[in-house]
């Protein structure tokens, strides 16, 4: 993977323009939660990378931000200042600890507070071409439980807050999501019939639901929403 810099990215007004539109039709219907402004590992925290956040930061201003980096870099106090001044959101996430990926964190830095969880598939995070198999990986309840502590704290600081399942091959994703609503709400969860015969572990904690559009569209957003 080569480095990731304003010298590489280089979005034009056309993207600006589309992007735009994607987004406004979306807030115009009230289903917009945040703008998730994403970077890889390889986009560090340099003066450069810095002044090309603040820009486009500034370009969607009018939208509820959150920033994920996955570099260690920004894990300091200066970006955390930054996003706070700026109500921005930062994203805590999860992925496999590799050279200098950004850790596990519990950062709330505005109105949103934001959890993704990428998957910990070490093998295959930076050696595979596929983006399937890089984010193939299912959680076990001992690794979704560390995080029901910082999924807490970040609640209890923030207006809204938004935790992601981003492992999404086979549906794994929506598993480890309903596991975490019913650690975080101590209640059952509804799962559709088809996920609990594939996972048959879900009978711990889900009941089997009508795989109706409703259930499938809930289950596949594979998001918690905790006010």
């Amino acid at each position: 993977m080569g480095p990731t810099s304003v010298a590489t990215i280089r979005p034009t007004d056309e993207d600006e323009v589309r992007t735009r539109e994607g987004l406004d039709a979306i807030a115009s219907e009230g289903r917009l939660g945040a703008l998730l402004i994403q970077f890889p590992m390889s986009f560090k925290n340099t003066s450069l990378n810095r002044e090309y956040l603040d820009r486009l930061l500034r370009q969607f201003i009018e939208y509820p931000c959150v920033v994920e980096v996955r570099h260690s870099s920004w894990n300091d106090a200066a970006t955390l200042a930054g996003f706070t001044q700026k109500n921005v959101g930062f994203c805590n996430i999860d992925q496999p600890q590799l050279g200098n990926s950004l850790a596990p964190t519990k950062h709330v830095t505005g109105a949103i507070g934001y959890v993704r969880l990428h998957g910990r598939n070490y093998e295959q995070w930076f050696d595979s071409d596929s983006r399937n198999d890089r984010y193939n990986y299912l959680y076990s309840e001992r690794e979704l439980s560390g995080w029901k502590e910082r999924i807490e704290s970040v609640a209890e600081r923030a207006q809204t807050t938004f935790v992601i399942a981003n492992n999404c091959v086979e549906g794994k994703a929506i598993v480890n999501a309903l596991e975490l609503k019913a650690m975080l709400s101590g209640k059952r969860v509804s799962a559709p019939a088809t996920l609990i015969q594939k996972y048959p572990e879900l009978k711990r904690i889900a009941d089997s639901a009508e795989d109706d559009g409703e259930n499938l569209e809930v289950a596949a957003a594979s998001l918690i929403r905790s006010i």
